[in-house]
Formats: structure tokens, sequence, C-alpha cells
């Protein structure tokens, strides 16, 4: 127990910690919404989809002024880094997106991020853990930074190999398809663009008219119709908290009033990058939920619908679990309810929910033409799923990365860090293969573990991939719409928030411990034998 002044001392580490964790995120926000790619030559958005190029001129008609406005929100600067032919144009927006927090300026994260490793660590020590890490896994699956850093590692080492012929490939096929010798950081989705549709003989671009957001959106809500019973029925007399948000009633099979859900999908002045979920009101006993799912798409323009690429559907999917999560919870308490469950639980409805996205029969529910209402063609479908193996080595290395930089700041050893800047470089550089920019950090927009709720727990990302992958060979046993194996998912993982441990949810779903196995199998990281 904590006598009076330590109690206060608690106070006051908490209301500085999350004083801190909102000024982070602030600054990454300013610094986003400062800089800005104006471009008057339109021979320099050369290789820029026509609606990438029609969005950037409506920026610059927003700003009165002439040409084409790239900004750093994701759906201006994705698409630039992925396509433009311009290399200089890629440079100088990846040293842009790199620079965010990392200036000169009043929006400088460094002394943020050490004062707040330093306050978790006290915080940690007062209540009588050896780290922040120690603190935060006692309830989580993992239970213990070892066994983190165990399951970090031993992924690494299945995956550097993988990776390491990858970043071979698109080594080779940069220099002798595109004239580049070196690749540098703002190359890499360039390259691997090009590269990807030379494998699959498909641009990306080409699936785009098969995925306009509103049917998407009706495709999956379908989909939670035909696993879980529910119906999604539009309010407008509701008012949502912007114009852009849109206010759906649910209901379940029975026609009882299940939820509210508002989607928020556009980027505006204020919003920040990404995709969530958020939780307004939770679910109680004689109370039901209100749920945002929330996203930055690309916006109608004057000629077409938004229209969503294929990782924008999995997003949306993704976050419509953690919405389903929210909306068909059952429990007494607020506090176990919907995703108050342990941080490396939670993302397993969110990312089992993005396996129909390459499931035929779920595609053919809502991937048409938005122009002709043809279905999307078998051979596109058959693509999809060789997507679903392309690079993962690389993308794997790239989420591991996030994952050991995190635990460095939150484990034992974090109290000798005293560069940000030097303390990242050390520890990405086993999972990078192109030059560290010392103008740039990955740290301080790191919003996940210094904004977010993910300190010591990036992990969970991966840690519920192998959960995910498990769970989803029971779907396609049994059928990816067989109604007991939902119903069974319903029961035991989504309605059952944070009332009894995950693993036992888990195995009482599963029939079994999760394996690993099922993941490094969907990711193509096994050898063939």
């Amino acid at each position: 127990m904590l006598n009076e002044n330590e109690k206060e001392l608690l106070r006051e580490i908490d209301t500085e910690k999350a004083q801190l964790s909102l000024t982070f995120g602030e600054n990454v926000l300013a610094d986003t919404h400062a800089f800005e790619l104006h471009i008057t030559e339109e021979k320099d958005l050369e290789g820029l989809p026509n609606q990438i190029k029609e969005m950037a001129a409506e920026i610059a008609q927003s700003k009165k002024i002439k040409g084409w406005v790239f900004t750093l929100d994701y759906p201006s600067y994705v698409p630039l880094m992925t396509y433009a032919e311009n290399r200089e144009l890629r440079n100088k927006m990846s040293l842009a997106f790199g620079r965010r927090g990392f200036q000169e300026n009043d929006h400088n994260n460094t002394a943020i991020i050490l004062r707040l490793i330093e306050l978790r660590k006290n915080r940690a020590k007062l209540l009588g853990y050896e780290s922040h890490a120690a603190f935060v896994l006692e309830e989580r699956m993992a239970t213990s930074e070892e066994n983190v850093i165990n399951f970090l590692e031993d992924l690494y080492q299945i995956a550097h190999p993988f990776a390491q012929e990858e970043w071979k490939e698109m080594e080779d096929f940069a220099a002798q398809n595109l004239g580049l010798n070196t690749l540098e950081k703002w190359d890499t989705a360039y390259v691997s663009e090009k590269l990807k549709q030379s494998h699959l003989e498909m641009d990306e671009q080409q699936l785009k008219p098969y995925f306009p957001l509103e049917m998407v959106k009706a495709g999956v809500f379908d989909i939670a119709n035909k696993l879980y019973g529910l119906h999604f029925e539009k309010n407008n007399a509701l008012e949502g908290y912007h114009p852009d948000v849109e206010v759906f009633e649910v209901f379940n099979r029975e026609g009882d009033f299940y939820a509210l859900l508002y989607t928020d999908f556009f980027p505006r002045p204020g919003k920040r990058n990404g995709a969530w979920m958020t939780s307004y009101r939770a679910q109680k006993k004689g109370q039901r939920p209100h749920i945002s799912m929330v996203c930055n798409f690309s916006k109608p323009t004057a000629s077409a619908p938004s229209l969503l690429t294929f990782q924008e559907v999995t997003t949306l999917f993704h976050e419509f679990g953690h919405a389903l999560h929210g909306m068909l919870a059952n429990t007494t308490y607020v506090g176990l309810s919907g995703t108050n469950v342990f941080w490396d639980f939670v993302e397993l409805p969110s990312q089992i929910m993005e396996n129909w996205c390459y499931e035929k029969q779920a595609l053919e529910l809502f991937a048409r033409h938005y122009q002709t209402d043809e279905p999307i063609p078998m051979e596109f479908i058959e693509k999809l799923k060789k997507l679903a193996h392309f690079q993962q080595g690389l993308q794997t290395l790239r989420q591991l990365g996030f994952g050991f930089l995190d635990m460095s700041y939150h484990s034992k050893g974090a109290t000798a860090i005293k560069n940000v800047k030097a303390h990242e470089s050390a520890i990405l550089k086993r999972v990078q293969f192109t030059k560290d920019h010392p103008e740039n950090s990955t740290s301080t927009a790191f919003s996940h573990i210094f904004q977010g709720g993910y300190s010591a727990g990036y992990y969970s990302y991966k840690w519920a991939e192998v959960l995910d992958a498990d769970a989803f060979e029971l779907f396609l046993e049994k059928g990816i719409f067989d109604p007991q194996t939902a119903k069974s998912f319903e029961e035991n993982i989504l309605s059952k928030g944070g009332t009894e441990h995950p693993m036992t949810l888990f195995k009482r779903f599963r029939g079994k411990a999760p394996d690993p196995k099922a993941l490094l199998k969907r990711a193509g990281l096994v050898e063939n034998t």
C-alpha cells in the first residue's frame, strides 16, 4: 500500500504523463500540417494515378493557389511515395515525414520522450516493479519482458533470411529496370510497387475501381450480418460530431437495438493520421454501446467516388473488427466490456476480420466496379491471395523493429538512454536495409507508444497475428460463414470482453493453444517441402 506522500507523487506523475502524451501528439500533428509540397509543373506528377492528381489539385484550389499540393496526411503522402516517378519529390516528402517531432522548433519531441520514459520508470518503481514493461506485462498474455523479447527474437530469426532475399530482389530489379543502383528509404515503396506489378502483372490501381467506399462499407455490414446477425440502418436524424460523420443504428437478429456506430472516414484539419476505433459509451448491464470507427481515406472528387486501395479495404475491415468487439459486448461492468481486455488480445477481433478480404465468398458480396457494376474478376482475386505473401519478410521485420524499439524504451535497461536518435539508430540497424538519415527520427512521431496506449505493447500486433491466423484456420476448415463457428467466436471472444483470461477464451473457441505455424504458413515464411 502506498502512503499519502507516495499517493500524491503518483498523482503528480500521472498528471505530467498525461500532459506530455497530449503535447507529443499535438507536436506531431503540428509538424504534419506545417509541411506542404507545392507542384506547378505537371511533368513532376508522372506516375501518379489520376484520382491522386485530382485530389492534389483540389487541395491547391482550397488554398487558392495554382497547381497541385501534397501533404504529409497519409492519403496524400503514401500515393506520392508509392507512384511518383520523380525521385527528388519522393526524397523531399520522405525527409519531411521523418522530421516530424525532430526539428529545431517548438514541436521537438526528444525531451518529451526522455521525460516520459523517466516518468514511466519512476511510476513502475513506486508501484514495486522493476520496469515499466514489467508493470504493463503483468496483465498481458505474454506476462514478462523476457517472453516478449524472446517472441520478437524468434520471429526475427525466421523472417530475416526471407527479408534479405526480398531486399536483394528489390536491389536487382531496381538496378536492371529502374536505373537505381543504390536504394534510399524514399525509393522502397516505389520500387516495391513496381516489383509487385511485375510479379502480379497487375497495377494495384486496377483494383481501386472495384472498391468504392460505399460498397465496401455495405459489404462489411453484410459480412457482419452473415456472421453475427447484425443489421445496420443509417439514421440521418442522429447528428454526428462532424458533417462527414454518418450514424448507424445497429440491431441484432431479433430486431433489438444493439449499438450506435459512427463512421468517420475522411481527413480534415486537426484530425490525426491513421485509423482507430473509439468507444464513446461502452456496454454494461442495461446500456448499449456507442462506437466510432475512424479512418483517413481519399475524399470523393468531382469525377469519382472515394475509391479504396486494397490496403485501405483491409484497414476498414480491421477497424470494423474492433467496432464489433465493442458492439457485441455482453458484460455486467464497463471496465470489462468490449476492448477492455489484455492489450495483446485486443487486436485479435480486428486482425481476424482482415482475413475475409482475401476470400472469394466475401469479395463477391461487395467488390464491384463503381461504373459498370461488374464483379471483381477471378484473376484479380487469385492475385490478391498472392499479395498476402508479397515481401512478408520485409514487412515482418518492419513491425518487429517497432516492437524492439518500444521494448528498448521501457525495459530494465532504459535508464541508460541519453540521446533518442542515437538509441533508435542502434536498435533499428538490424531491421533496416537503407541508410540512416541523421535529420530523421522514428521515435519522435511514434505516437503508438508515446501518445497512444501501446507502450511496452507494440509487440501485441504480431502476437495477435499468431492468434488471428490460428483462429481463422477454424473458419477455413468449417466455412468462412459457418454459423456455429461464428456463434462460438461471438460467445467466447467478442461478447466476453475482459471477464475471463484471454488464453482461456481462446482455447475454448479453438480447442487448443495458439500455434505460430498458422501465421508463418499464411505469410509464406516457411520453406516449401
